[in-house]
């Protein structure tokens, strides 16, 4: 299994030399990642402008299969065919084991609304604090690591004793100072620094899957 999640690792620093210098952080990411996983409690993730839009991705590779099948186990095959005799089978083969996995950034109609009757750079502490718990993880994205309302989040998340993880660019900004682990990708300009968050993610994910479903 380690070998498996090794070799993961190990592809994305061929495809992207430039990353070598994240790679005890990409670890220690996954290592936090993996432990909320394996107790069953729930990824949240968070993000502005493109950032929103990586938060949303990677949800999509956690609910559903990303690399590797994921089908039901048997229990859960029999479980569901005993409830529904008809239509278990197809129940069965179209549900994929899932990572609980959540992204603040699309709840459009509670966002809106807090943005516009309380606080827009609380919007997130607000899900946070709403939806965490002691052992989840926040996967917190920001270009420049200092976007207010994924700081605040961050900051929310460590005073209940939820995991934080920062992507951001090379100067870390407020979240390398509060998060439990910050991943600084060797860029400052926007967009490159997201063209590198997407890859690390990629390689999360598939780390992750690797360990829970192989």
């Amino acid at each position: 299994m380690k070998q498996q999640v090794q070799i993961e690792c190990d592809v994305l620093l061929t495809n992207y030399p430039q990353l070598s210098g994240c790679v005890d952080d990409i670890w220690a990411a996954y290592e936090l990642l993996k432990n909320t996983c394996l107790n069953g409690a729930l990824v949240m993730t968070c993000g502005n402008g493109g950032s929103t839009a990586d938060a949303g991705h990677i949800v999509g590779e956690l609910m559903k299969s990303f690399k590797i099948k994921r089908p039901l186990t048997d229990e859960q095959r029999k479980t569901i065919v005993a409830s529904f005799p008809d239509e278990g089978a197809y129940f069965a083969d179209h549900l994929q084991m899932a990572i609980r996995a959540i992204s603040l950034a699309d709840q459009s109609s509670f966002s809106f609304a807090f943005i516009n009757d309380v606080a827009p750079d609380m919007v997130f502490a607000q899900q946070v604090f709403g939806y965490g718990n002691a052992g989840d993880v926040l996967l917190a994205i920001s270009t420049s690591g200092n976007s207010k309302n994924v700081v605040n989040a961050c900051k929310i998340a460590r005073v209940f004793g939820i995991g934080t993880i920062g992507m951001t660019g090379e100067h870390g900004g407020e979240l390398l100072e509060i998060c439990n682990v910050t991943i600084r990708v060797p860029a400052s300009e926007t967009f490159r620094v997201q063209e590198y968050h997407l890859p690390i993610y990629h390689t999360l994910c598939a780390m992750l899957e690797v360990e829970l479903f192989s």
